[in-house]
């Protein structure tokens, strides 16, 4: 070991101290509103129901629907992968998780809805039926991971209706046997911080009047409102949304077609991929960043149904908008048909396996000051394990071959994944 160097300083420790102080509520503040991501799973999809139409076979009636779609249209993985231009190294990979996964857990977030697309005339027994249907499913193990419901939002007209479907579903659920852990409450058509409070108050009501635990119920907000993106005085008002939920926003959800009408596009351009869409979700993502709200893409709404030939078409449109998301960040999206779904499990599945391999090599050498081809930092590192995370679980890679590459446990993924503030390192088990 060489000589040592003198170490010298000029400030007292009081200067530090005296920073430090003068920084402490802003270090709170950090804390607060940028906690990170919660390290939970997040979903691939969300899938709404009408309130009218869910019933217990719901579920696996979606499964059945995406695989005899896959059956007449595409029944080998072939024909799926000319479809959607897969390589031939990922086709029947790909076509067979797809198919698995349409057997085992064909939806992973379901939402009845009681909003735009419920057409129910005794809206009280639809909402007791369905907190009666999810209780009997998570109970019984046919429950998606997540399920909940889309009220109507906090608007004069549809206030009142949307306050007692959320207290006739929760108060079902609870007689049914409690609050399930993947319960996830949809708020839309936000247009003010405001309406988001008046949401909170209402839960905190319904937690007090049970003895639940504060902040046991979280929900997500749905920004189909140009006021949700950019309020009358200029600033983010999705920003401040999120600080009017407090803490309990779990996601923001992008309204393709009410946020494009909106704007006035025409019908036949209102798509998740309009230059408009693209603004509203990169202002919902920077608002949401560290937060830890999580951000959904919207849905198609052509449907893949008919000839052979127009549910390819619509199958390349669906697969080439969920890459498209999936490249931007958009983990998550509403798949509004059972045809859908296959090319949402396609896409998803192929994002994960065409990076699986570099990924992981990446994300080794990077634990293991293995240096290699790229120069990784922590946040970088954060990022390839979050995606192979992902990947497991929703079903594209399998545990037992990202630990054969990254010689990582998942307890150690999740570390690299879901730092500390100000501890972006962490080492393999």
């Amino acid at each position: 070991m060489g000589q040592q160097e003198k170490v010298s300083t000029s400030l007292a420790g009081a200067v530090s101290e005296g920073i430090s102080a003068s920084l402490a509520a802003v270090d709170a503040e950090l804390d607060r509103r940028y906690p990170g991501d919660p390290g939970t799973r997040q979903p691939v999809h969300t899938v709404y129901v009408p309130g009218n139409v869910f019933d217990a076979g719901t579920i696996r009636s979606w499964g059945d629907q995406a695989l005899a779609a896959l059956d007449e249209h595409a029944p080998d993985a072939a024909s799926f992968a000319a479809v959607l231009g897969l390589s031939d190294d990922l086709a029947e990979d790909v076509y067979g998780r797809v198919r698995a996964k349409l057997e085992r857990e064909p939806v992973e977030d379901l939402r009845v809805d009681f909003e735009d697309g419920y057409a129910g005339q005794d809206e009280d027994q639809d909402a007791a039926r369905a907190a009666r249907l999810i209780s009997e499913a998570y109970a019984n193990g046919t429950a998606g991971p997540y399920m909940g419901i889309r009220m109507k939002c906090m608007e004069s007209a549809v206030r009142d209706r949307g306050i007692r479907t959320t207290d006739v579903f929760l108060t079902g659920l609870l007689e049914n046997g409690g609050l399930p852990d993947g319960l996830v409450l949809t708020l839309p058509k936000v247009t003010y911080p405001e309406q988001v409070s008046a949401f909170v108050r209402l839960l905190e009501a319904f937690e007090k009047a049970h003895g639940l635990d504060a902040g046991r119920l979280g929900f997500e907000i749905q920004i189909e409102t140009s006021q949700s993106i950019l309020a009358t005085d200029g600033t983010a008002a999705v920003a401040r949304m999120i600080g009017a939920a407090e803490g309990r926003a779990t996601g923001l959800h992008y309204g393709t077609f009410d946020y494009s009408a909106c704007l006035g596009v025409s019908a036949a351009y209102q798509a998740s991929d309009h230059p408009a869409a693209d603004h509203a979700k990169a202002i919902m993502q920077v608002a949401a960043a560290g937060t830890g709200v999580r951000v959904s893409d919207g849905s198609t709404n052509v449907l893949p149904v008919g000839s052979t030939e127009h549910v390819h078409e619509a199958w390349r449109l669906h697969y080439g908008l969920t890459r498209r998301a999936l490249a931007r960040a958009y983990y998550q999206g509403w798949d509004m048909h059972p045809g859908h779904i296959p090319t949402r499990y396609a896409a998803v599945f192929a994002f994960y396996r065409e990076g699986f391999e570099a990924a992981a090599k990446r994300l080794s050498a990077y634990a293991n000051h293995a240096g290699g081809d790229v120069m990784d930092e922590p946040a970088t590192a954060k990022a390839l394990s979050s995606y192979l995370l992902r990947g497991i679980d929703c079903g594209a890679l399998d545990t037992a071959e990202v630990d054969a590459l990254t010689g990582m446990t998942r307890a150690a993924l999740d570390r690299f994944a879901a730092p500390r503030r100000g501890d972006l390192t962490a080492s393999a088990e």
